[in-house]
């Protein structure tokens, strides 16, 4: 299949600016942008399809990306549907994008071509912005624009509504200066990419071969935004931030009714590989085949083969007797998400249950601990005379217990 009916196939195309997208895509040496808000020193699962994965791609079929870290309109924000965007200081802009360059030049090679929108933007005088740019647009265009329609109802600034305008004059400056004829973003990008195209060919004329289209965005089974954790921490690229443990754990469990999608728009498997996958799912969706695949490739993409061995081997041991394996710093970065307790010396257990919250009442953390539902790093314990101490600890430093069949806290030592 061609480029373009592989994108189509993986479900990486939404929207097209015109049928000339599908001959552009297909032909080769084309340049393109996909731009990238530096509200957060990282990136995260979310950009992973439209940014990290699209480039890739692309790239590989001998197409040319120059990404734009947008400093100049990460200080004004793209309108969110239903609330204006909290202001972002210039020093915290200019920090995020020194960070996100650096991760995008590790995940997409050092070559890659990454520019300011800032170095334009930021030194217009506001006459200049108004009389060059501000007369291309007509203000009945701008409110039929879904950006700005979204949140007429509750109100938009002035600030907010030029947003449309800084976007375009991107893809005006980078078709200038450097060529490029495609902007790629996400699904709700769209009027910001068309609004480009019509600034492009009223300053230059209609016979301007320029493109762009859309990705959907990737989204759960119950339609909230893929990358979410359960705590609502958003899964991010770095690996500081996001351990390759939490990672794993996410794609883990997908959803079975979403993995062969996420295969598809996530992974550089090929349509056979991924054929495979899904007949395996139809007949054994127990053995979670698929899911380990999309795990496998996404962590061993972004941080290495090794990374991806050590977030599965904390995977089997960490629920297991394995757990004594493990270091107690692997521990603590592999779990974020669980209630944590303190230890400060040896205490009986069911003083601990209780003053930890983890029980109500002493009588209840008897009948917990006779019933056999209390283990400690992965043992049962059924004494109702056990001391916790600090031998109990990996690394005397934390310990792992377990209420029920899925109630997990740690414990901090020390």
């Amino acid at each position: 299949m061609t480029l373009f009916e592989e994108l189509k196939w993986r479900g990486l195309i939404n929207d097209i600016t015109s049928p000339d997208v599908e001959e552009a895509i297909n032909g080769g040496g084309l340049k393109f942008y996909i731009g990238v808000d530096p509200t957060g020193d990282s990136l995260h699962i979310g950009h992973y399809c439209t940014v990290i994965a699209i480039t890739k791609r692309l790239m590989e079929a001998g197409h040319t990306p120059i990404l734009i870290a947008g400093g100049g309109t990460g200080l004004i924000g793209d309108p969110k549907p239903n609330v204006e965007r909290p202001m972002i200081s210039k020093e915290a802009v200019k920090h995020n994008i020194e960070c996100i360059k650096k991760q995008l030049s590790n995940i997409l090679g050092a070559n890659i071509q990454i520019v300011n929108n800032a170095d334009w933007l930021c030194e217009m005088p506001a006459i200049d912005f108004l009389r060059d740019y501000g007369k291309h647009f007509n203000i009945n265009y701008m409110l039929a624009k879904d950006t700005v329609k979204r949140r007429l109802d509750i109100g938009i600034t002035y600030t907010e509504f030029s947003y449309m305008i800084l976007q375009s004059i991107d893809f005006l400056k980078m078709y200038e200066n450097y060529g490029v004829t495609m902007q790629i973003g996400g699904q709700d990008q769209w009027g910001n990419i068309t609004s480009g195209l019509e600034l492009i060919r009223k300053i230059h004329g209609p016979e301007v071969k320029c493109y762009g289209f859309t990705v959907p965005l990737v989204t759960r089974a119950d339609g909230t935004k893929f990358g979410k954790s359960e705590s609502g921490e958003a899964l991010w690229l770095d690996i500081n931030k996001t351990s390759s443990y939490a990672f794993y754990q996410y794609l883990i469990n997908t959803e079975d009714t979403k993995i062969i999608e996420y295969l598809k728009k996530l992974t550089f498997l090929n349509k056979e590989e991924i054929d495979k996958l899904e007949e395996n799912l139809k007949n054994h969706p127990e053995q979670r085949t698929a899911q380990k695949a999309l795990a496998k490739e996404v962590i061993t993409f972004l941080h290495g083969e090794q990374e991806f061995k050590k977030a599965l081997n904390i995977s089997e041991c960490l629920f297991s007797d394995k757990i004594w394996t493990l270091s107690s710093e692997e521990i603590l970065s592999s779990i974020k998400d669980i209630p944590k307790f303190a230890i400060k010396e040896d205490i009986s257990l069911i003083d601990l249950l209780v003053n930890a919250k983890i029980v109500n009442s002493k009588r209840e953390a008897r009948e917990m601990i006779s019933a056999g539902a209390i283990q400690i790093n992965n043992t049962k314990c059924t004494d109702l005379e056990k001391k916790v101490t600090m031998n109990d600890g990996i690394d005397g430093k934390v310990l792992l217990l377990k209420k029920g069949k899925k109630n997990y806290y740690l414990g901090i030592i020390g």
